[in-house]
């Protein structure tokens, strides 16, 4: 299982490679986490057990997300367990839906 941003098996995509970096970063910068960007495994979940954020830091992470990438994350979408699951699964909603 990979430790960090640079064991991810992603298929070869850079562009994916790229957008886990940068989440991973305003993840880190939005939250004031003490762990850098790179060190985030991004197979590992984001809520509780694995990052360790709680809902309110999910929230947080929904509104500097919607800002960045230009589509607004809603607090009652049925996805919001898969689009939270992992930095990858993020990574992935925020792919198919920016804006910018």
């Amino acid at each position: 299982m990979p430790t960090s941003l640079e064991d991810i098996p992603l298929d070869g995509h850079p562009a994916h490679t790229a957008l886990v970096r940068e989440i991973a970063g305003l993840i880190v910068s939005a939250l004031n986490l003490e762990v850098a960007g790179d060190e985030i495994d991004p197979q590992a979940p984001l809520y509780k057990e694995g990052l360790g954020l709680d809902s309110i830091d999910i929230l947080e992470v929904a509104l500097v997300v919607s800002k960045r990438y230009g589509f607004k994350m809603r607090d009652d979408d049925q996805g919001n367990v898969r689009i939270f699951h992992s930095l990858n699964a993020l990574a992935s909603h925020v792919a198919e839906r920016r804006t910018k």
